[in-house]
């Protein structure tokens, strides 16, 4: 079985920290997709009350 050189090696460990980051992005605007169409944005309100 031949080995991987360490530029290769160190390139897909690059590769999938980018492609984890990725997902982890997308799942976080999937949340908040979820969040906004179930109408619960009490959580992310940015304006206080002015009382």
């Amino acid at each position: 079985m031949a080995r991987r050189s360490p530029q290769s090696v160190l390139k897909r460990a690059r590769e999938q920290a980018l492609r984890e980051k990725r997902e982890l992005k997308q799942a976080k605007k999937d949340a908040r997709a979820v969040k906004r169409r179930t109408g619960d944005d009490s959580a992310t309100s940015a304006e206080p009350d002015a009382a």
